[in-house]
């Protein structure tokens, strides 16, 4: 990173102890065919890149970006509007980036190979100057956020435990760590009160909910702001700059999400805008004069603003896909990034006040065309009892007769499919095969009940949802239910596995992506930020009841009746789903003569991050699909 390439060694995981060595990747030649032709070779759509994670400097005159042109999640900066691009991190690619309230710096994280225990490191934007403020540990650590004046930032970090996340202050002139408070399982430090040692925190309540405090940096005082009866998400945290009001994002007491204030002195909280849709992004801006934010429409972004003080909402129009939206203090210039259907990242600067929109970073198609790219169609349609499921669905253009199908299970599983930038489901609708982006039960954006119709005794119900899928599409005529795949990672690869075993006859083949087989192993060995929220999504497995219910309910005991060949991918260090969550599936269907194709990344994590292997993995399964599935 930076200048210290020293600073970051790389670990690999020993492979002796696996027994198949064709099972550990080797390198390929790469070969894209020819530009402006629908791509033979899925490599060329992994070549296509943009920017990801965008967001203006407080001056208002950089942007930082996250960019893997160099096949590394790298750092890059970029003059506005109109400068010319600058890679500011050199390593094995980054975890996450902020920047200093100075807007002359940028802290950044990095692990190693990803384990997930993250460096952090302080970078100046000129790219020439660079510190180490946290070693690597041991530990689990995330980011807080800086003080107003930049001379402390909080984290939080596992380093004294390995399972609880403690709160820390970090001094940036002396270097010192300090706790400031003891915690059990999962709290994180959140925005920092304007003029006071006052900062927001939350605790981890499940998957898709916090409860709300205040901390007393001083003191070490934790003081309840939310805590209600039923659970409610709760982000985006923006103070006024003098303090006096809380601004945040929250389903609390409805279905959506909606924008509240909270004012300290009264310690009345009212919702200040609601929608019928959830509500994402949200930001203030020019000098607190301005409120912007994002409405999540079926999986499609829609930006909107209102003046403070004002009734009247109005939309700022923008290409369809995935935002995300930051700004400065002090004037109305928003940046957007949005992510689509048909773009890797592209970058818009907007005055939000005149409207007037700039394209400050164009993505880089690699040479596809985009009138070969296509936009998915949003379906709903019930399960067997009566919950409306949703989804995208990419059909293959000028397709004749049925097309077959793979359908995409999204991990989580609060999460949710959105339009964005998929590689893999454009280079197969182009082989005449549809994708279907599901959002089974437990997903986000279709309200709080929705998210929530998954947890603990109710999991199988979403791994069926999977088969009704199947089963509406036997009502649609583009659709060749009788020859269809499924494929997932991290909890979707968890779905595959148990959808191919408790409905064998479902699929033609199966592929699962650092996914979950035995629940009671995974859920007592996960890392801590997943061990913190999984109390209320799985139920606790300390307790004999979830183990009961988990021994039983797993893939692992129904792996023999899968008659289907499998696809397998996992990182040799992966923090969240160790690998040998796949490795014993693997060996079970070997020896039942099942066939598999198993790609063991030593060099990876809870995904596939570096280009070189992204190729390999993405050929692979995209050859396993095409083999197992008739195209014309």
């Amino acid at each position: 990173m930076g200048l210290s390439f020293l600073s970051h060694p790389v670990f690999s995981a020993p492979e002796a102890a696996w027994p198949y060595a064709a099972d550990i990747p080797a390198s390929q030649t790469l070969d894209v065919g020819l530009a402006g032709e629908q791509p033979v070779d899925i490599a060329r759509f992994l070549l296509a890149r943009g920017a990801s994670q965008s967001s203006i400097n407080s001056t208002g005159n950089q942007m930082a970006f996250v960019d893997n042109v160099t096949g590394r999640r790298q750092l890059w900066i970029k003059n506005l509007p109109d400068g010319q691009a600058k890679q500011l991190t050199w390593g094995n690619g980054i975890s996450f980036y902020a920047w200093h309230p100075d807007g002359q710096r940028l802290i950044y994280g990095a692990d190693n190979n990803g384990d997930e225990r993250e460096a952090f490191f302080i970078l100046n934007a000129d790219g020439l100057k660079e510190k180490v403020l946290l070693p690597y540990s041991d530990g689990f650590r995330s980011f807080g956020s800086f003080s107003n004046d930049g001379e402390k930032f909080t984290y939080a970090s596992t380093e004294r435990n390995g399972r609880d996340f403690d709160i820390y202050l970090h001094d940036m002139k002396t270097g010192e760590n300090k706790m400031i408070f003891q915690a059990e399982f999962g709290y994180f430090p959140q925005a920092w009160r304007p003029g006071s040692d006052e900062i927001i925190v939350t605790e981890t309540r499940g998957e898709d909910a916090e409860d709300v405090y205040m901390l007393s940096a001083e003191s070490g005082e934790l003081r309840p702001l939310f805590k209600p009866d039923v659970a409610a998400a709760f982000s985006e945290f923006h103070w006024t700059d003098d303090g006096s009001k809380l601004y945040f994002v929250s389903n609390l007491n409805r279905e959506m999400k909606a924008i509240f204030a909270y004012d300290p002195a009264s310690k009345k909280t009212k919702q200040v805008i609601g929608s019928q849709f959830d509500i994402d992004d949200f930001i203030v801006c020019g000098q607190d004069s301005m409120l912007l934010w994002t409405e999540n429409r079926d999986g499609i972004d829609t930006l909107l603003k209102k003046p403070v003080g004002s009734i009247e909402t109005s939309e700022i129009p923008l290409p369809d896909g995935d935002y995300s939206i930051s700004c400065t203090k002090d004037s109305t210039n928003v940046l957007v990034s949005i992510n689509s259907a048909t773009s890797p990242g592209e970058v818009y600067l907007i005055d939000a006040q005149s409207r007037q929109q700039t394209v400050v970073y164009r993505a880089e198609m690699a040479g596809i065309s985009r009138k070969n790219l296509v936009n998915p169609v949003q379906v709903s349609f019930p399960a067997r009892d009566g919950v409306t499921l949703h989804g995208q669905l990419y059909m293959p253009k000028g397709q004749e007769g049925q097309a077959p199908v793979v359908i995409d299970v999204h991990g989580g599983p609060t999460s949710q499919a959105k339009m964005g930038w998929q590689p893999l489901t454009q280079y197969l609708v182009g082989k005449g095969i549809a994708v279907l982006d599901i959002n089974v039960r437990g997903s986000t954006g279709y309200g709080k009940t929705f998210t929530r119709l998954d947890n603990q005794e109710r999991r199988l119900d979403s791994v069926r949802d999977l088969v009704d899928a199947l089963t509406w599409m036997k009502t649609d005529k583009r659709l060749d239910a009788n020859n269809a795949a499924v494929m997932g990672g991290s909890y979707g690869g968890y779905m595959v596995n148990a959808v191919m075993g408790k409905y064998p006859d479902a699929f033609k083949a199966g592929a699962s992506f650092v996914g979950v087989s035995d629940w009671v192993r995974a859920l007592k060995s996960a890392s801590p930020a997943l061990m913190a929220s999984d109390r209320i999504e799985y139920g606790d497995i300390r307790e004999q009841k979830w183990q009961d219910f988990y021994a039983v309910n797993s893939p692992i005991n129904t792996v023999n009746d899968i008659k289907a060949p499998m696809f397998y991918e996992h990182g040799a260090n992966d923090p969240r789903d160790p690998v040998t969550e796949s490795d014993r599936m693997v060996k079970i269907l070997r020896d039942k003569n099942i066939p598999v194709t198993y790609l063991r990344f030593p060099d990876e994590g809870h995904g596939v991050s570096k280009l070189e292997n992204r190729i390999i993995f993405y050929r692979e399964l995209a050859a396993f699909l095409e083999q197992h599935l008739k195209t014309q």
